[in-house]
C-alpha cells in the first residue's frame, strides 16, 4: 500500500475515495527503508509504504469512524510485540512475492481474529497470513525472475531482520490507489506477566 501522511488524507475528496478499508502496521526504520527500495526495484511503477496487514482491504458498512472506533478499543488493550522477518516466499493461487514472518506471527494472527469482529467483520478470500508483499499482479513471465531478484536482495541485506508493532494505521483506499492514513492507534496494553 502507498500512503500519504494522515494531515493530508483530508485533501482527497469524497468522491475519489473508495468504501475499501484496512489496517496495518508500518515497517519503521532501515527496515521499512530497505522494504520501499526494494519493492520500487521489483515494481518500479508503485509508491510503497512498506507494512504487515492486521485486516487485509475489505469494503465497511458503516462510518469509518464508527469501524475506526471499534479498532482503537482493542489496541489499547493491546501490548507492544516484536516480529521478525523470514524468507522470500509466493503465493502458489496469485503469485504475490512476499516476506514471510516467523517470531510474531502468532500475535499477529490473535489480533487479526480479534479485530476482524463487529464493524471490520469481513469473510477474506484467502486465510489470514501475515506477511510483506513485495511484488503482485505480475505477467507470469516475470514471477520467478521478480522472485529470484527479491531472494537475492534479502540475502545481501546486512540490516535488521525485526521490528517492534507499536502502532497500528487504519487506511482507506481511493481512485487512484494510492491508500490513505485515516487514523494511528497505539498498542497501549501491559504484557501478560509470565
Amino acid at each position: 500500500m502507498g500512503s500519504d501522511p494522515i494531515e493530508r488524507s483530508w485533501r482527497v475528496p469524497p468522491e475519489e475515495r473508495l468504501n475499501v478499508f484496512a489496517l496495518v502496521v508500518y515497517i519503521p526504520g532501515p527496515l521499512g527503508k530497505f522494504l520501499d527500495d526494494l519493492r520500487r526495484e521489483l515494481v518500479p511503477s508503485y509508491n510503497p509504504h512498506a507494512h504487515v496487514s492486521l485486516l487485509p482491504p475489505r469494503p465497511l458498512a458503516v462510518d469509518w469512524r464508527v469501524a475506526s472506533g471499534e479498532a482503537r478499543a482493542l489496541t489499547d488493550r493491546w501490548a507492544p510485540f516484536d516480529v521478525e522477518l523470514t524468507g522470500i516466499e509466493s503465493f502458489p493461487v496469485t503469485d504475490v512475492i512476499y516476506i514471510g514472518v516467523g517470531a510474531g506471527a502468532a500475535e499477529l494472527r490473535r489480533m487479526h481474529e480479534a479485530l476482524n469482529a463487529g464493524a471490520l467483520k469481513f469473510q477474506d478470500p484467502f486465510p489470514y497470513h501475515p506477511h510483506i508483499t513485495l511484488a503482485q499482479e505480475l505477467p507470469e513471465d516475470l514471477v520467478a525472475p521478480t522472485g529470484e531478484l527479491a531472494r537475492r536482495r534479502w540475502r545481501e541485506y546486512q540490516g535488521p531482520r525485526g521490528f517492534r508493532v507499536e502502532h497500528a494505521v487504519f487506511v482507506q483506499n481511493t481512485l487512484n490507489d494510492c491508500w490513505i492514513d485515516l487514523a494511528e492507534y497505539s498498542l497501549a496494553g501491559r504484557p501478560a506477566k509470565s
